[in-house]
């Protein structure tokens, strides 16, 4: 046939590979690269499938317009038959390429270090797998294992070494060859036959105290190899103590259930095993226990007068006694009118503020015993002993709750003292058993004149109340609760906030809201319905009720938009009709790259990009940006090594050009464009390759001056570390500065004149005849390329000569 232009049309034929059929062979881990390309009029279109199945998912890449087919990290089950069809509307053509799949080794299961005890049974395993199978070599200490010495304990079975009845002596290292014809793996595995004769951890002549008929425990932590065998004994003589009120456990401590007078004494545990016995001695000490005999009683005393609290104890006369009171659970403050006496507690004018539970705390280091006693003080038309220092108030009592109603209450209390600070507020709190019992929350506050008010509840919640009381010095502590009163309930008056939808994968949607606490649930039951539709008003809309405060919606399309409500619900009805908000289904990858990259250099550090912009409809999320991946893949310069670590520059998604900076002059570099969204990035575009021109270079790495004398200093220098083109010389330049001997370096020197120097590239070195011995140089050394010269190091020659050299006359001697 002949084309519209006159051209013969053909059908396809390949150009490469030749033939009906080929095959490759590749190494496991890197990449293989299949190519087909064919000749046509019109050019054929080029197809890749696999024999039997689909192309391996996740690593195949088609480049060269589907001329070439890559799949990355191949492995043994990419093995088989591929090929490509080429086809024009003159007809078709296809290629088989047969590939095979070899392996060098690699570890199944690496050996390990192994630590055995003389006698003890343990293994070395060496799997590798690779195709062909590998082959499996043992070592030992360097030399194959079967030209080795003998060892009876020893047992090779292929991939695996059987260590029985080890003997001491049998240490030693071995290595694990696993190699076919692609390569090999060698590992190294120490074999450590420990022999250690017992040793105790614990610290020496322990000393253990225990309260009569309290357990305890005797710790003797050891250590050994054969693991040794340990025994206690009591006063150095008689059988092994485990049984009865003794209980020897493996870690070496040894229990008693309950000790008695009768067990005081030192006990000694010895640990054994074939190399030795090492033994270390605790001494029990049994003590009598804490206890108050006469505790404080329940009293009524009048304001003013001098009570008296017993507290008499019995202890153990070794043990330190400590005596404690508490009033009100908190630490007592034990002032001029508070008394501690060896027995009891007395009170000198005793006031209204002083009453309350007062505890007795009889402690020593190992046991504690208390009693309680509540403290009742009537005023008296008397007046003041004396003024009394200020203190928080004491916690209001006797609550009441009154006037009940559907959503209030009235509280009433009673005031407690105000400890000579006036109450400036009460403060009212509420706990309720459904939602989170046992936890307070504020609930209103009142001034401190009044000791009544109305508070307004919720309905269905169980309310208890408490009061603290405020003054200048503080808080007191919360009054005792009230009872409680139960409300009923009632629909809920307010929805859910904070509602959103949006997806966590590609075909989902989450709708979150911040649920109703337990004061706005109102009834029994609480739950949610939520609704959504595709934001259409035409759409359906669908609903679940839920009673977390999350719903997930699957099987949406990628990201479109979807109206969302969520009404809150309780067994007495619904809340008012919610408001609408907009949420979003879960985003894909972008399906397209950009297109028409076009660099443009602008000088040795930075390029100038252009790109064509991806349609929205291939976005698939919603855009953040564009991204300019690139890197260094070479250096013009020959034999210079680079790091070819991938960067990236980011660009708003409303742009279609961009500035790359920062780049190494006279390279290689090479780029690719990608746009992303909030699932990631999208496809890679086509590899743009560029080159840097030369820039000036960095400053030589180091100059230094080597063995300096009166007479001349020798200088070296070594290339720049980034020459950043063709080095065409240095350049040096120096200056001399000479102190007299009339004048310090604080106070008077000479500059003289600046001199230059020029070198070619390859020279490192330079020696400077000294014109006198006395004067100090200053250098400044730097590279050029033929573009310019580059950064300057700086170095300073030492001083040679001291003030102690110069004469009272101010002549160098």
């Amino acid at each position: 046939l002949i084309s519209a232009r006159g051209i013969m049309e053909t059908t396809p034929s390949f150009m490469y590979p030749y033939g009906t059929s080929s095959s490759q062979m590749v190494l496991r881990g890197v990449d293989l690269l299949l190519e087909c390309i064919a000749s046509g009029v019109p050019a054929p279109d080029i197809m890749w499938y696999k024999k039997g199945g689909e192309l391996p998912a996740g690593k195949t890449k088609l480049e060269n317009f589907n001329k070439a087919l890559r799949i990355s990290n191949v492995s043994e089950e990419d093995s088989g038959e591929y090929f490509c069809l080429a086809s024009n509307k003159m007809g078709s053509i296809r290629h088989t390429i047969s590939v095979r799949v070899k392996a060098a080794p690699y570890w199944l299961d690496e050996p390990q270090n192994l630590i055995l005890a003389p006698g003890e049974d343990g293994r070395l395993v060496c799997r590798a797998n690779g195709n062909p199978k590998p082959a499996i070599q043992w070592l030992v200490n360097g030399e194959p294992i079967e030209a080795s010495p003998p060892n009876p304990s020893r047992e090779v079975a292929g991939d695996t070494i059987v260590f029985r009845d080890t003997q001491i002596g049998s240490s030693a290292v071995y290595q694990c060859n696993a190699s076919n014809e692609h390569g090999y793996l060698l590992a190294n595995a120490f074999v450590s036959v420990l022999d250690v004769p017992p040793r105790i951890l614990a610290p020496r002549n322990q000393l253990i105290k225990v309260i009569q008929n309290n357990r305890t425990r005797l710790d003797c932590p050891f250590f050994g190899s054969p693991i040794p065998t340990l025994r206690w004994f009591k006063n150095g003589q008689g059988n092994t103590l485990d049984g009865g009120n003794y209980k020897a456990h493996e870690n070496g401590s040894l229990e008693m259930n309950m000790a008695r007078k009768e067990d005081q004494g030192i006990y000694t545990c010895v640990a054994t095993n074939i190399l030795g016995k090492a033994e270390a001695q605790v001494r029990l000490e049994v003590k009598d226990p804490t206890r108050i005999v006469r505790g404080p009683e329940d009293q009524v005393v009048k304001r003013g007068s001098m009570p008296r609290l017993h507290c008499r104890i019995k202890h153990d006369p070794t043990l330190k006694l400590t005596v404690t009171w508490l009033k009100d659970e908190a630490p007592l403050y034990l002032g001029n009118r508070m008394k501690k006496e060896d027995d009891g507690l007395t009170i000198y004018g005793v006031a209204e503020k002083d009453q309350g539970d007062y505890t007795c705390v009889a402690s020593t280091e190992l046991d504690k015993d208390s009693a309680k006693a509540y403290l009742t003080v009537l005023a008296v038309p008397a007046n003041r002993l004396r003024d009394l220092p200020k203190e928080r108030p004491d916690r209001p009592r006797d609550l009441e709750l009154t006037d009940l109603a559907e959503r209030s209450v009235r509280l009433t209390w009673i005031p407690g003292d105000d400890n000579n600070s006036p109450i400036t507020d009460y403060i009212v709190q509420f706990e309720e058993d459904r939602f989170q019992p046992g936890m307070w929350h504020n609930h209103s506050r009142y001034p401190g004149s009044v000791n009544s008010a109305v508070l307004s509840l919720s309905p269905y919640v169980n309310y208890q109340f408490r009061v603290i009381a405020v003054n200048d010095v503080g808080s007191s502590l919360p009054s005792v609760p009230s009872e409680r009163y139960q409300t009923n309930g009632a629909r809920p008056e307010i929805n859910p906030t904070g509602v959103q939808g949006a997806g966590t994968q590609k075909n989902n949607m989450e709708i979150t809201w911040t649920p109703l606490n337990a004061t706005q649930a109102y009834g029994p039951n609480l739950r949610y319905i939520v609704r959504w539709r595709r934001r259409d008003p035409r759409g359906s809309w669908y609903n679940e009720t839920v009673k977390a405060p999350r719903h997930v919606v699957w099987n949406t399309p990628i990201y479109v938009p979807y109206e969302i409500k969520v009404q809150a619900e309780n067994d007495f009805g619904r809340a008012p009709e919610p408001d609408t908000v907009i949420g979003y289904s879960g985003e894909d990858y972008p399906k397209a790259a950009p297109t028409d990259v076009r660099i443009r250099v602008l000088n040795s550090t930075a390029i100038a990009l252009t790109w064509t912009r991806v349609h929205l409809d291939t976005i698939q999320g919603q855009l953040k940006e564009y991204r300019a991946y690139f890197w260094r893949d070479s250096s013009l310069l020959k034999n210079l090594w680079v790091s070819k670590k991938r960067q990236y520059v980011s660009f708003p998604g409303d742009r279609n050009r961009g500035i790359v900076s920062r780049l190494f002059p006279y390279s290689n570099y090479k780029l690719e464009m990608v746009v992303t969204n909030g699932r990631g990035d999208g496809p890679r575009s086509e590899v743009k390759e560029f080159p840097t021109p030369e820039g000036v270079p960095s400053s030589p790495r180091y100059l230094r001056i080597r063995q300096p004398n009166l007479e001349s200093i020798n200088l070296e220098w070594d290339h720049p570390e980034h020459p950043n083109g063709v080095l065409t010389g240095y350049n040096l330049r120096y200056q001399a500065s000479t102190t007299t001997c009339l004048s310090s370096p604080v106070n008077g020197s000479k500059t003289g004149r600046t001199l230059v120097e020029n070198f070619s590239p390859n020279q490192t070195r330079f020696t400077l005849q000294r014109t006198d011995p006395i004067s100090r140089y200053r250098f400044f050394l730097r590279a050029r390329t033929q573009v310019g010269e580059g950064e300057t190091i700086v170095e300073e020659s030492p001083a040679l000569l001291n003030e102690g050299m110069c004469s009272s006359n101010g002549f160098w001697l």
